[in-house]
């Protein structure tokens, strides 16, 4: 098997996390793979002996209908490149990448197979009112099914690709995120970050809309506690409108956009809670990396990830709690804020969720997951 990976960028983020993990994996297992690029930015590690290609080297600021009008274009590019390398299994990650990927091979007359990887609830991904989420939804709904396989990375996902964008079930397979456990285990903690006299908050994601850091932000500026601090890691495009936000609210001294580190565990390992406010999520990593750092969490129960990852037995329209923390509504600020003082004010339950995430966390060990990947690759034939 000769192995392409196509992906945007190695920029941060939960699919480019888990494309540097394959990447090192298929080294260790002497499995022939290539990388291949739109941007040439890498944040990760990945191995030396790793072949990079880039169909382009765009920049991040680019149009949107700009990089929709390239997808022809660079599914052509990456049909000669498929034949030159004699890749025989494609995987692409992400939603553009997996256009690219179906296109290309009604290209080439050189055979592969095509894997696409869809780590979004795309009914809410795409739902918002403007051409690109109207264009996603339709390629999704047209393309996807060519695919030979498509991978999920929850349980919720998959069903919305299956109910709502024409994924044969017979096509569709699941594999969780997974997390390098070893490596977390021996990060240093970042000492003298925090102020212990605080209760501190950590969040991890994307400054964009979906994330909703917007919504932490609130559930902060309800309670009034001095005593809080609010801690967010990433970049985005919202960079800006959050800052204007934070000084509007005059919550400067309380909510710290720290920005991307691709080594988020040391700030975990001193947070007394992780928090999640995101709108829409596939199945995110940062709550099972949270987790393997011993930090309870505190989630929006969006329609495909946390609830899974937290076992919630059932719903409501209530703080939710489980064995390793509380999971709300989507874009309720009243039940943010509620479950944070639950946590400040509930110490026993804030200490069992610490003890009990860490055993969570070993059921999504790296390479038990990554070989579920590599394993159902390669029987395609």
């Amino acid at each position: 098997m000769s192995l392409g990976i196509l992906i945007y960028s190695l920029a941060g983020g939960g699919a480019e996390r888990v494309v540097s993990y394959l990447l090192a994996y298929c080294i260790e297992n002497k499995i022939k793979v290539h990388l291949i690029l739109m941007n040439p930015t890498i944040k990760y590690e990945i191995p030396e002996e790793i072949e990079i290609h880039y169909l382009e080297k765009s920049s991040f600021g680019e149009n949107g209908i700009i990089k929709t009008l390239k997808i022809p274009f660079l599914a052509y590019k990456y049909s000669r490149l498929i034949r030159t390398l004699r890749i025989s299994h494609s995987i692409s990650f992400l939603t553009r990448p997996s256009f690219i990927n179906i296109i290309s091979s009604k290209l080439t007359r050189h055979r592969f197979k095509i894997i696409t990887n869809e780590r979004a609830y795309p009914s809410l991904q795409y739902s918002y009112k403007n051409f690109q989420s109207f264009f996603n939804k339709k390629m999704i709904r047209v393309l996807y099914k060519k695919s030979d396989i498509v991978i999920s990375n929850s349980y919720g996902n998959s069903h919305d690709l299956i109910d709502n964008f024409n994924v044969p079930v017979n096509k569709m397979k699941v594999i969780h995120n997974p997390i390098d456990l070893e490596k977390i285990n021996k990060i240093e903690a970042l000492e003298g970050f925090y102020d212990n006299t605080k209760f501190n908050l950590v969040t991890i994601g994307r400054l964009d809309v979906g994330k909703n850091h917007s919504l932490l932000i609130d559930a902060m500026s309800k309670l009034n506690n001095p005593n809080l601090r609010l801690y967010i890691l990433g970049a985005g495009n919202m960079k800006e409108e959050l800052e204007l936000k934070i000084k509007k609210l005059k919550l400067e001294q309380q909510v710290i956009l720290v920005g991307f580190d691709p080594n988020p565990y040391k700030y975990l390992k001193k947070a007394d809670l992780f928090v999640f406010g995101s709108n829409h999520e596939g199945f995110p990593n940062v709550l099972l990396e949270a987790m393997s750092c011993g930090l309870p969490i505190l989630t929006t129960n969006c329609k495909s990830g946390p609830s899974e990852i937290m076992e919630l037995e059932s719903v409501k329209n209530d703080t939710m709690k489980t064995d390793y923390g509380i999971l709300v509504p989507v874009k309720n600020v009243e039940l943010m804020a509620k479950g944070i003082e639950y946590f400040i004010s509930n110490k026993d339950f804030l200490n069992t969720c610490k003890t009990n995430v860490l055993k969570r966390s070993e059921n999504f060990r790296k390479n038990k997951i990554l070989k579920e990947y590599i394993d159902i690759i390669s029987s395609i034939n």
